[in-house]
């Protein structure tokens, strides 16, 4: 699924235009990435929790010449799936 199929289902599922849907998907998710960028967790019961996680810089090797690079340090998301969301995945049917 990508987020044209998203907004599609979201547009079909509350009977409002694509367009609607389209910034309410768009609002979700600018909302989340703001949180993050301040420091926060974003916590969506029963689906997940996104959050922040920093990498420490290190020291890699470059695969094809074995010549050792410094990787800086950065920021990376996570996400962590909710207790609901584990058992729909993992459900027998």
């Amino acid at each position: 699924m990508n987020k044209g199929d998203l907004v599609t289902k979201v547009a079909e599922a509350a009977k409002i235009t694509k367009a609607q849907a389209s910034t309410a998907v768009n609002t979700v998710f600018e909302s989340i990435a703001k949180a993050l960028r301040g420091g926060d967790k974003a916590t969506l019961i029963g689906f997940g929790t996104f959050s922040i996680s920093e990498r420490k810089a290190r020291t890699g090797r470059n695969p094809q010449t074995g010549a050792s690079i410094k990787i800086t340090a950065k920021k990376v998301v996570r996400f962590k799936p909710g207790k609901e969301l584990s058992e729909s995945v993992n459900k027998k049917k």
